[in-house]
């Protein structure tokens, strides 16, 4: 075995290889587009693109691809060779400056939410030079990849990349105006930083290869609880077993090629869950390390005869798999605004930043959660198992103190801030453990950053990015204007923290310490008056609310048909998603569900003749089948209405998803409920897939 740092990036043109690559000039030119989110010089990205050539040629690359991430999920890519025509004739390998920064991939094929027809399928991806370059290997080939964004000919957003790059933008703006308000002349750069886990089942292959529905949905459609799940914990506390540790050692190898520093693997509380999780990283780079992460985990899998589920709820009666969000904001001095010190401007800065997340949230929590809306998440938020879909903040006993202490203090001054209970120019560092984390709040203050615990394990963290740095910028804006509006000749420091404690107040509503599965909490979230969304459609219904397309066009990160382009498109995400299982669940009735019923109900009765034939009591069998029949009659009956439902027009997109929410949804569950008692009834020879229990007990 080599030592991890003997080939960690090995995949990436990383600095060190621009360094050896390019000129001084160019480099130093094409770093501070990195570092500094300098407007690239386009004159560099000839010989940019040169030295890109040469060491994806020295590494045994024939292709270059620019790869993004379409609106529908997962990322894209198109795959063009090196090889063109030289001047005589003869072919030659180049890879210009234009086919670096820009890309024209076929677009009919992606949703675009009305911004244009599919025969007007123009799309362009462009170089985003902040996420380094790195090659993709399958089998023997190697690609060059490119991270890009996506655009329509016209200019607007197709991905899911750049409103996060512009939400990073204009969190760099409203930061640095009010730290340069505050005094602050060092602060000139924002920095983002993300820490992503990752939650994942794994399955035997042969198994699932008798489960069609696990291949066509990622989730079971049937199946009864298991008997032994997670309740003994012998799973997450347990050895991990010596195939999956395998498994994972090439998962952790292929990352550390890749540049991925993943640093955790451990078993998860449901049996066959498993977690990683790779250092913080700034947030575009975490983000997108985390979507090759996804595609790493599927590829292993595959190579050990097994299976990778990413869906949100694959099982019944088992936890489900998200992915936390680790999230904070610094800047390029290396301060953390999220972790208070000795020093009085950095607790004032630790202050604001906590108080601007808080007003965010207050003012735009249903869009948080409409983030990480969809339909494998729907199975997820407000069970035991998950943050309840109402959005508030868990701070922890010390700085909710804190937080009461300055809203409960007379006129804000040095004095009486030297006075308070825990003091607030003194505030000493909140270390990462020193309170108990609540693992039933969706965002979770975790000592130096918060925790966002609502994402999907297969969502693209891109949204939930976007929508967290919005939410803080929104904050950071709110703060600078009420500083400035403040009359008179106090210390702007001062002014600073009376508009904290105006904050504090304000924002009691969406502060919340206690259990969040609790029934008493969802009484009391409704009389504070914050939204609920049950479901999908109900939560994309928000992003549609005037003050946010007001705010989202203000603050430059969606125009209002971008952000109608983006519902239409999750809207339709989600109406597919939810067909496919409506009409695969028929078609597994159909084909697998009653012929195997049948098949007992015959066993039944000829056990019954036979037993009639030696004038022996058959009482019992009689009973058997009747039940089974009664279970084939309820099964076709429900397998009937759904078919009726999926074939009956339900109007427009938004009214489609709502009733494929609601009345979809129920049919299934209803549906579900007894083929998931016959499974129980019918003979393992006769039940056609595999059983919950079996594919849980693997690993």
């Amino acid at each position: 075995m080599q030592s991890i740092h003997n080939y960690y990036g090995e995949l990436v043109f990383t600095k060190k290889i621009m360094e050896q690559k390019l000129s001084k000039n160019i480099y130093r030119k094409l770093v501070d587009a990195i570092d500094n989110v300098e407007p690239l010089d386009q004159s560099i990205a000839g010989e940019v693109a040169h030295a890109m050539k040469e060491w994806a040629l020295e590494k045994g690359a024939t292709h270059f691809t620019h790869w993004f991430q379409p609106q529908r999920g997962g990322t894209a890519q198109k795959h063009d060779s090196f090889i063109d025509y030289g001047d005589n004739g003869e072919i030659i390998e180049r890879f210009s400056a234009s086919q670096l920064v820009q890309s024209e991939p076929d677009a009919s094929s992606f949703p675009s939410g009305g911004i244009r027809s599919t025969f007007e399928a123009r799309g362009y991806t462009a170089w985003d030079p902040t996420s380094p370059v790195f090659l993709l290997e399958s089998g023997k080939t190697k690609t060059l990849v490119i991270p890009s964004v996506f655009l329509s000919w016209t200019g607007e957003v197709l991905d899911l990349k750049t409103p996060l790059l512009r939400s990073l933008t204009v969190l760099n703006e409203k930061v640095i105006a009010l730290q340069k308000l505050l005094g602050n002349k060092n602060a000139k750069q924002v920095k983002v930083f993300a820490g992503i886990e990752q939650e994942y089942f794994l399955l035997s292959k042969d198994l699932v290869a008798s489960r069609p529905d696990i291949i066509v949905t990622g989730r079971t459609l049937f199946g009864s609880k298991p008997a032994k799940g997670q309740e003994m914990e012998d799973h997450y506390f347990g050895n991990i077993r010596k195939n999956v540790l395998k498994f994972m050692e090439e998962v952790d190898n292929t990352l550390y090629r890749k540049g991925i520093p993943v640093k955790t693997r451990h078993n998860e509380v449901a049996p066959n869950q498993f977690e990683l999780a790779p250092l913080h990283q700034e947030v575009n780079l975490a983000i997108d390390n985390n979507l090759q992460i996804m595609e790493v985990l599927k590829k292993v899998a595959d190579k050990h005869n097994m299976v990778a589920l990413l869906h949100e709820k694959p099982f019944a009666g088992v936890n489900g798999s998200g992915k936390h969000f680790n999230w904070s904001i610094g800047d390029n001095t290396g301060a953390n605004y999220f972790e208070p010190t000795k020093s009085p401007l950095k607790n004032i800065s630790f202050l604001i930043a906590v108080s601007a997340v808080l007003f965010g949230v207050k003012k735009f929590g249903g869009i948080l959660r409409a983030s990480v809306a969809d339909a494998g998440n729907d199975h997820r938020l407000g069970a035991n198992e998950a943050p309840p879909a109402i959005m508030s903040v868990y701070l922890g006993e010390y700085v909710s103190d804190l937080l009461n202490s300055i809203e409960k203090a007379g006129t804000i001054d040095e004095k009486e801030v030297n006075e308070i209970t825990l003091g607030v120019q003194n505030l000493p560092k909140v270390n990462k453990d020193y309170s108990d984390r609540n693992r039933t709040s969706p965002v979770a203050f975790t000592g130096n950053k918060f925790e966002f615990r609502a994402l999907g394990s297969s969502s693209n963290p891109s949204e939930a990015g976007t929508i967290l740095n919005f939410i803080a910028a929104y904050g950071f804006n709110e703060i600078y204007n009420r500083i400035e509006a403040k009359k008179g000749d106090i210390d702007v420091k001062q002014k600073a923290l009376e508009v904290i404690k105006e904050i504090i107040s304000e924002t009691k509503n969406i502060r919340f310490e206690k259990n969040g599965y609790s029934k008493d909490w969802h009484k009391e979230a409704e009389k504070r008056g914050l939204p609920n969304a049950k479901n999908t459609p109900e939560a994309l219904n928000l992003f549609l609310k005037e003050d946010v397309i007001k705010s989202f066009s203000e603050f430059k990160i969606l125009n209002e048909r971008e952000l109608k382009s983006k519902v239409e498109i999750k809207l339709e995400n989600y109406i597919k998603t939810k067909e496919i299982e409506y009409k695969y669940a028929m078609k597994s009735v159909n084909t697998l569900i009653l012929p195997a019923i049948l098949k007992q109900i015959e066993k039944i009765s000829q056990t019954a003749k036979n037993l009639e034939k030696l004038k022996l009591k058959s009482d019992i069998f009689v009973k058997e089948a009747k039940i089974l029949i009664e279970l084939y009659e309820d099964i076709n009956k429900y397998n009937l209405e759904l078919n009726k439902f999926v074939t009956t027009s339900c109007g427009t997109a938004a009214e489609t998803a709502e009733k494929f929410a609601s009345t979809g949804v129920k049919i299934l569950e209803a549906l579900r409920e007894k083929v998931d008692t016959a499974e129980d009834l019918v003979a393992d020879e006769f039940w056609p897939m595999a059983s919950s229990q079996k594919l849980l007990n693997t690993f």
